[in-house]
């Protein structure tokens, strides 16, 4: 059975903890140099919180965040930065809801077909910059960051009229039409007042374990971790890192495909200009703070999840919701401060029990050394022969 370790537990916990202090700290004395109370927006954003309907908002938009964080921990996994995860899902929700807009076919059928679409186009949009880097070396950062810019024209000249888009009457929005009712993803009522939890918030906490299991119980997830933290290693092994490489983009894609999905199948039923953005990029806040574990990746974003719903309600009491904004950018300094941080006192603290170790194991053998057996009277000639070499011995040191 594989012993509990301690020091492992407390050291994953400490960065995370030690970045929520911080950022909270720094966000106070943002709040006392700026001449507002430092406490009543805390106060404000927990009551809010307390109400149910509240509650809901909060766990659905946790569940849009997981996903978008899981897309991003693949690649961390990986060592490769993933930072298209927001233009994948972007333009992979729009194809899945001009497919399913667009298509007629019962209800299961087109669920499993527009989620199908959306993560083949999303596994297809990061797998081009997947095959720039293993053909030509192109940072992979820099790749998605440019194929970014080019979802969000491709959307935006898709969705015209004159292409493959809708203009509502009296209307300056635009729209894919809507998906038919038979596809809308069924979810779980909290009340009429509280509406209900998108039923993809649970197929989301289903791709975690998913995710835990692959990336810690197989030996694709090994191949993967291996890869990223040694690919010349990895390849003597027999690894084929490239492959690995393509692969982890493709799955990662896959994933982003999927984030919009909560919202597209269990709220606005089309795609349109005021979709949801960022998603993508605040993915990467998740996946740091939870340290790119599924559950720490839960955590997380039912963090942000609350920090963005819960400051809907600041502005009320004459305080800027955008206090949540800076919070969360305080918490992506610190995680980086703090991890680095942890990593060197891990590092001191795994140095100190290597010396104890074997300081224990010389005392262990010194004792062995001094036991039964090697002092007068144990054995025939052993006086003689102790007290010879004693002499020897002392009179090499003399010397």
């Amino acid at each position: 059975m594989k012993k509990f370790d301690k020091d492992r537990l407390i050291l994953g916990l400490a960065g995370p903890v030690l970045a929520l202090v911080v950022a909270i700290a720094l966000t106070t004395v943002v709040l006392l140099v700026s001449g507002t109370n430092p406490w009543e927006p805390y106060r404000i954003m927990f009551e809010s919180a307390s109400y149910v309907d509240v509650q809901v908002l909060i766990v659905n938009q946790a569940g849009t965040y997981y996903l978008a964080a899981l897309a991003v921990a693949v690649g961390f996994r990986m060592n490769l930065f993933n930072i298209g995860v927001d233009g994948q899902y972007r333009l992979a929700a729009m194809m899945a809801a001009l497919v399913g807009a667009s298509v007629s076919l019962p209800g299961p059928l087109q669920i499993a077909l527009i989620v199908i679409t959306a993560m083949l186009v999303g596994a297809f949009w990061s797998g081009i910059a997947g095959i720039l880097k293993t053909t030509r070396g192109v940072s992979e950062v820099v790749s998605t960051i440019m194929l970014n810019s080019i979802a969000t024209s491709l959307v935006a000249w898709l969705i015209l009229p004159k292409n493959f888009g809708e203009q509502p009457p009296g209307s300056n929005n635009l729209t894919t039409g809507e998906i038919p009712e038979s596809a809308w993803f069924p979810g779980l009522s909290m009340g009429a007042e509280a509406g209900e939890i998108y039923g993809f918030t649970f197929v989301a906490a289903l791709c975690g374990v998913i995710y835990w299991f692959v990336l810690g119980r197989t030996r694709f997830g090994f191949d993967l971790r291996a890869t990223g933290a040694s690919e010349s290693a990895a390849q003597a092994s027999g690894v084929d890192a490239k492959k690995m490489i393509l692969t982890s983009m493709l799955i990662s894609g896959g994933i982003a495909g999927l984030v919009g999905m909560p919202t597209l199948l269990g709220d606005t039923h089309t795609y349109s200009l005021d979709f949801p953005t960022g998603i993508g990029f605040t993915g990467i806040t998740i996946a740091l703070l939870g340290r790119n574990h599924p559950l720490g990746i839960a955590f997380s974003a039912l963090l942000i999840a609350f920090l963005d719903k819960s400051s809907a309600s600041l502005d009320q009491y004459g305080y800027e919701k955008e206090i949540a904004t800076i919070m969360q950018g305080l918490i992506v300094i610190s995680v980086v401060v703090s991890y680095e941080l942890v990593r060197r006192y891990g590092l001191r603290r795994q140095q100190q029990k290597v010396g104890e170790e074997l300081a224990a194991g010389g005392a262990i053998r010194t004792e062995a050394d001094s036991g039964p057996g090697t002092g007068p009277g144990s054995g025939p000639g052993t006086d003689s022969d102790s007290l010879s070499k004693n002499d020897k011995s002392d009179k090499g040191a003399a010397l």
